[in-house]
């Protein structure tokens, strides 16, 4: 999974298509997300010293990881993700669409290294 907390997605399938939001959570083992603002359900509290008042909260549900896609810094549009070898040996992520860079994965590792 190459998304990351922090990073910009657009949800292209189900109830809240088309809507972007940032990436609040991430579930490894389950292959799902949580993103702002989206798949909000409401959740019934009772009364409690942390939340005196009770009632209904609404909160975000966990996604589909393959129902969204990143977002280009560059371009502003979505794009599907790869990962490249720099020549200092270092990996990184970078957009498919425009080759844009989005964020180191792992340092200079001399193995990988171009010379």
């Amino acid at each position: 999974m190459l998304i990351r907390v922090g990073d910009e997605v657009l949800v292209i399938r189900g109830v809240d298509k088309g809507t972007r939001g940032k990436v609040l959570r991430l579930d490894r083992e389950a292959d799902r997300v949580v993103v702002e603002g989206v798949n909000k359900a409401y959740k019934h509290v009772k009364r409690s010293g942390k939340n005196p008042q009770g009632g209904r909260l609404s909160k975000e549900m966990a996604v589909s990881v393959s129902n969204v896609m990143l977002i280009c810094p560059e371009t502003g549009k979505r794009t599907r993700v790869g990962v490249r070898f720099l020549k200092d040996g270092s990996k990184e992520r970078f957009a498919k669409k425009s080759g844009a860079a989005m964020g180191q994965l792992a340092g200079p590792n001399a193995k990988y290294a171009q010379s």
